[in-house]
Order: structure tokens, then C-alpha cells, then sequence
């Protein structure tokens, strides 16, 4: 049910009587290279930096953050989060990683020299995804708002309504900034889309069907999930749930 309705409130947004909502750009993708990954990874956060791609991933008892090859999808270093903590959405600020957790209403800080942990912080709601904008952290937890925190103290500082057109749009998983935009997987969908961080406003849809088929990734878990961005070389990379296979892929056919 949850998937039916996402799919409704991605499709076509209704007029209305005051103003018919802004046009909401379409995108396809092409595939630009595939590499391997690691199968077992329950995917909940992803991020470029400097080389390596960093992965947070879920379940308890098996969450962990990572620092992994991109050629080999093997993890170069990681830190495992305790087991009654299951790891969500990731992000860097400065020297740090910041993560969150579920339902647990903790986050942690690991350097992001050696991924040791350096601090823990608490937040209320659930965890999904977080991203950074400019100077604040920015956390969606399966409602259709994006709260900002200061990073340094985890302070609220405000909360944005994500929509498409006039709906609300809810199940926003992970985030990634990429030139001002937040990305964002919408859970249990093939869809990513684009959000302007200061109104919220859907600007534009990426149908990524098909990818998971390609993946050759099954059950009902495995879901599209993990964006990533190389602002050096301007790759975006996207992989899912115990997905065999993560991308480079290209936006393509946007009209």
C-alpha cells in the first residue's frame, strides 16, 4: 500500500483553482559504469570524499560506517556501530562524519581520518537520511519535512515541508547535496528526486527503473538507496540494499 500511494504522489501533481503548480522536470538515467559491491550491505548512507566512497549501513548487530574501493567495493577501513544501534544516513562536516540511528534517537561522530568514533549526540524522532547544506545538517526521518540542525550542537534551527506540487511527499530517505539541490531516494521507489532545500518545492524526478533488475538484486528489501556525488569529476554514483552492483550513471532524456 505504502508503495501505491508513493507512486500516486509522484505522479502528475493536480491544478488548483489559485495557481497550477510549478512544471516538475523528468529525467531518465543511462548507466556510465557499474562496480562491484558489497551484497551483504544493508545500504542507508552514502558519500564521496576525496577517492573513496563512505557507506553507513543498517540492521542490528550489523550496521557499520565504511570506507570502500571504489574499483573493488571492498572496505579499506570501517567501525562498526553497537549492536543495538541500527545505522542510518551519514554525512561530513569538516573533519567528521556525522550519522544517525533509526528509532534510537542517537547519533554518532567518527573522524574521518581513521573512522574512529569521537562523540555521540542525541536528537528526537527517527533517523533516515542527512545531508549538509551550506552550514547546517539537514535530516529527513520518513515524514514529509527535512529538519536543519546546527552540527555542532544538533539545535534545531528549522524545518522545510517537502512537496510535489501541493502534496506533501513522505518516505524521504537518504539525502545527498549536489550543487545546491538535495537528491533524495524515496523509499520503496525507483524514484530520486530533487529539492530545492530553502521551499522545499520537488524541481525535479529521476525514474531509475530498471537499475535493480540490472543490479540482478530481489526480495522486498532491496531497494533503491545510496546517492553519491564526485563534485571533482561530476560522477554521481547510486547502488541500493544488498545490491551486488553500484553506478555511475547520467541523467538522460530530461524534458
Amino acid at each position: 500500500m505504502m508503495l501505491v500511494l508513493a507512486l500516486a504522489m509522484l505522479a502528475d501533481p493536480p491544478a488548483t483553482q489559485a495557481s497550477a503548480p510549478a512544471p516538475v522536470e523528468r529525467c531518465g538515467y543511462r548507466i556510465v559504469e557499474a562496480f562491484p559491491h558489497d551484497s551483504s550491505s544493508f545500504t542507508q548512507g552514502l558519500f564521496w570524499h576525496e577517492g573513496h566512497l563512505y557507506e553507513a549501513t543498517g540492521q542490528y548487530g550489523r550496521s557499520r560506517l565504511a570506507r570502500l574501493d571504489l574499483k573493488t567495493g571492498k572496505a579499506l577501513a570501517q567501525s562498526k556501530l553497537p549492536s543495538d544501534q541500527f545505522g542510518e544516513g551519514i554525512a561530513r562536516w569538516g573533519d567528521q562524519i556525522i550519522g544517525v540511528t533509526w528509532q534510537g534517537g542517537v547519533g554518532n561522530r567518527w573522524s574521518i581520518k581513521d573512522l574512529k568514533p569521537v562523540g555521540t549526540f542525541k536528537y528526537e524522532g527517527e533517523g533516515w537520511g542527512v545531508t549538509m547544506v551550506e552550514d547546517s545538517l539537514v535530516l529527513s526521518d520518513g515524514t514529509p519535512d527535512l529538519r536543519f540542525f546546527d552540527p555542532a550542537t544538533m539545535t534545531e534551527q528549522k524545518r522545510v515541508t517537502v512537496r510535489f506540487g501541493d502534496r506533501p511527499i513522505a518516505m524521504i530517505n537518504e539525502l545527498e547535496t549536489i550543487d545546491g539541490q538535495i537528491w533524495a531516494n524515496i523509499w520503496m521507489t525507483d524514484f530520486i528526486i530533487r529539492i530545492d532545500p530553502a521551499s522545499g518545492n520537488v524541481v525535479s524526478l529521476v525514474d531509475l527503473s530498471g537499475l535493480k533488475a540490472d543490479a540482478g538484486a530481489s526480495g522486498n528489501d532491496s531497494v533503491l538507496n545510496g546517492i553519491a556525488w564526485d563534485a571533482k569529476k561530476k560522477r554521481l554514483f547510486v547502488t541500493g540494499k544488498y545490491w551486488p552492483k553500484l553506478y555511475e550513471i547520467a541523467l538522460a532524456d530530461c524534458r
